[in-house]
């Protein structure tokens, strides 16, 4: 493995675990008294765009402005629960926080989050219109307002090794169903010395394994919850998409399925260990980076699909500003440069166009630069943003909205500890009926609360 490879994919395994690191020059982030007026806070998830913009900060945005950014960066489960805790308690060690669109409807509702409109209104060189359409929806909550501005967008496709699939005379197509591509890992599964067929998150957690199992479920007819919120987790059509997933993740899947997520998966598909990864698009920019050992063998093909005429989810990693923020306009200072196109532009001048944090503006897609570097990628990935519909992803009409997730505080306790037993059917551990019987007493619950309402 080429050296800036190697570089690559131990800084991908190191994020696994906790990161606390700092931009500028002073100490780590998340004190209250960290800092002062030019200083702000920022708790963000580990994942390789975040990465990049820890590289970037300090010599081009502080530099900039003499604002230092202080980056406390943790794993996906970590983070959402401290942001969790963080927020709802108001206490103002962090001023921005990388949130999503499922939780922008809620935290706004309960006045965690400070509305950016106006930040927006004043800010000239902030072109809120280059914004996708579906992700300045997805940030708006109930009363109108904006509430976070995305450093990317992402929906799921599917990724596969165009030369392993050339050597074995295998055709991946362009929409396939997900029986197809379970009788393509099977084949691809022992193409190469240890690799295996596909990738599929095992680890449990609401955002980890329920983000592509949930897209499973709906594309097979199944639900967590009907319109007038009766639980369905151990309905038929929940329970013949889990045992879809976990048969063939079990059959053909990853060493360590039950604890991979996306990190692990991203890992094991630059890696070689697997032929195909059916994952969030974001994915992409790392697998075609310069320095990626499988750049220009990855082909993209949407989202698998069942009985849905689609199946990609809508998500975005986004930056909010706590209500409780001191300093909250040198914080939209540092949102309005991450998530602009001029970031853009530093990242593909710096570290490569295939690595920029796409899926937000629409400009990017018009970019020649970008086209050329992501060609393999950037019109599927396009086309699943612009296509994937939270308030119609299934065969039923639904209570809340959300693809990948139900749009209710109250999913992240349900889904993750209904994850944890489907985890555990992935291990061997207890079967796919127990794990769901489980879960729907726990989502009963949970629908209860919402038909007294």
């Amino acid at each position: 493995m080429p050296h800036r490879a190697r570089t690559i994919a131990v800084a991908v395994l190191a994020a696994a675990s906790t990161v606390l690191a700092t931009a500028g020059c002073s100490g780590a982030g998340g004190g209250g008294d960290a800092g002062g007026a030019k200083t702000i806070n920022v708790l963000m998830v580990n994942n390789p765009q975040m990465m990049d913009i820890q590289k970037l900060t300090a010599d081009n945005f502080t530099k900039r402005t003499g604002i230092t950014v202080n980056y406390t960066v943790l794993p996906e489960n970590d983070v959402r629960d401290k942001i969790s805790q963080e927020f709802s308690s108001q206490a103002g060690q962090y001023d921005v926080a990388t949130i999503s669109n499922f939780e922008v409807p809620f935290y706004a509702k309960n006045g965690w989050l400070t509305p950016l409109d106006d930040h927006v209104a004043k800010d000239s060189a902030f072109n809120q219109a280059d914004i996708l359409p579906p992700m300045t929806a997805s940030l708006t909550a109930a009363d109108g307002k904006l509430y976070a501005e995305p450093f990317y967008g992402e929906s799921s496709f599917l990724m596969y090794r165009k030369d392993v699939f050339a050597a074995k005379g295998l055709t991946m197509p362009e929409k396939p169903t997900w029986q197809q591509v379970a009788d393509l890992a099977a084949k691809a599964d022992g193409a190469q010395p240890g690799m295996k067929g596909i990738c599929l998150r095992g680890q449990p957690g609401w955002g980890q394994l329920f983000a592509p199992l949930t897209t499973v479920v709906n594309t097979f007819g199944g639900t967590w919850f009907t319109k007038d919120w009766q639980a369905q987790v151990n309905s038929p059509e929940f329970t013949q998409a889990t045992k879809f997933y976990v048969d063939l993740v079990r059959k053909h899947g990853e060493a360590g399925a039950p604890q991979a997520g996306f990190t692990e998966c991203l890992n094991n598909f630059i890696q070689g260990k697997v032929a195909m990864w059916y994952d969030a698009t974001s994915a992409a920019g790392s697998i075609e980076a310069s320095s990626s050992p499988v750049a220009g063998k990855a082909g993209y093909a949407l989202a698998p699909v069942n009985r849905t005429a689609s199946s990609g989810w809508l998500y975005t990693w986004a930056w909010g500003i706590q209500k409780a923020s001191k300093n909250a306009d040198n914080a939209w200072k540092f949102i309005s440069w991450a998530s602009s196109s001029e970031y853009e532009q530093l990242v593909g001048s710096q570290l490569g166009w295939a690595k920029v944090p796409d899926g937000k503006r629409a400009s990017l897609y018009a970019n020649p630069q970008y086209q050329q570097a992501a060609a393999a990628f950037y019109k599927v990935t396009e086309q699943a943003i612009t296509t994937a519909d939270p308030s119609n992803p299934g065969v039923q009409p639904r209570p809340a909205p959300g693809i990948q997730f139900v749009g209710i505080p109250e999913f992240t306790d349900l889904g993750t500890q209904v994850s944890q037993g489907v985890s555990s059917a992935i291990a061997g551990r207890t079967s796919v009926e127990q794990a769901l019987a489980d879960g729907q007493r726990l989502a009963e619950q949970v629908a209860e609360k919402y038909r007294g309402k």
